[in-house]
């Protein structure tokens, strides 16, 4: 298929196309240099490579050159330094799945566009797959100490501000049972791990720090508001309303990185969460009333 001289629509889309390329060719450039792991940084190269490829094919169309978004550049590299490389590049990976609907609508400017998109599609499902980050490989230990924090110090705080209805015996108690409570988790996944058989004792030990560290660190955001606020029901409130952003938060972070439903997840785990609150925190009033306690 012979190329043409595209139209004043056409145009804004090699255009917006050109843009897109050049910038993630910058991203990943920068992202290679960035990181110490050789494999990624040569995976990276290759993605760069292509992307430049790309862009030089599109400037041939509209016979333009484009300069990168730096602000896209700027904000990707950051995502990926702060929250993974695996995350901040199938981020920016989600962009291009919408760029690859815009290049079907000027596919008949040249044989070459299918080419690229192809390419654009083994970028996300090959290369990117090759990538390796340690800390995606304790998810699982990640989400135990998360949910269990979540689900059990929601409840416990629930039911002892309603018993206790003190905001700094509430805060002392939470963070007692929390603290206790993280020992124990982490105990129990390094145990976990020692038994399934097969399983280094330095792999074991990292799942059981993650599992705990996240433990440790959702606890002490959720004891926060009875610290800070004086009035209990406002500080049982605002603990919910931490619970849901760090399920917010977290979801939003394993939809994208391991491309899971974020929905189902997300409602699932609030659900839980409210809920088992909501009922503690009716038992922390029926053990108020039924055993007479006055703090």
């Amino acid at each position: 298929m012979s190329a043409r001289k595209p139209t004043a629509e056409e145009l804004e889309i090699v255009l917006e196309a050109q843009r897109l390329e050049i910038t993630e060719h910058t991203i990943y450039t920068h992202l290679a240099r960035l990181i110490k792991n050789k494999e990624n940084a040569d995976i990276l190269r290759r993605i760069a490579g292509d992307e430049l490829a790309h862009y030089r094919f599109w400037e041939r169309v509209s016979g333009r050159k484009i300069k990168p978004n730096r602000f896209s550049v700027l904000r990707f590299v950051f995502v990926a330094r702060c929250f993974g490389l695996t995350f901040g590049i199938k981020l920016l990976e989600r962009g291009e799945e919408r760029a690859q609907k815009a290049y079907e609508r000027v596919l008949h400017l040249d044989g070459e566009v299918k080419r690229i998109i192809d390419e654009e599609d083994r970028h996300e499902h090959e290369l990117i797959a090759m990538l390796e980050e340690e800390h995606l490989n304790y998810v699982g230990s990640v989400v135990l100490g998360l949910n269990d924090a979540l689900v059990e110090l929601t409840g416990a705080l629930a039911g002892l501000t309603f018993a206790l209805q003190n905001t700094r015996l509430i805060a002392l108690a939470g963070l007692i049972t929390g603290i206790s409570a993280s020992f124990s988790m982490a105990a129990s996944e390094y145990l976990s791990n020692r038994t399934k058989g097969g399983e280094e004792a330095d792999t074991a030990v990292k799942s059981a720090l993650y599992t705990g560290v996240a433990y440790i660190i959702t606890v002490t955001l959720l004891v926060i508001p009875y610290l800070v606020i004086s009035r209990y029901l406002i500080s049982l409130a605002a603990t919910i309303a931490i619970a849901i952003a760090i399920i917010l938060v977290f979801t939003y972070y394993i939809s994208v990185a391991k491309e899971l439903s974020f929905r189902r997840r997300f409602f699932e785990m609030a659900g839980l969460s409210v809920g088992v609150a909501v009922l503690s925190f009716g038992i922390g009033y029926l053990v108020r009333i039924f055993l007479g306690v006055e703090v």
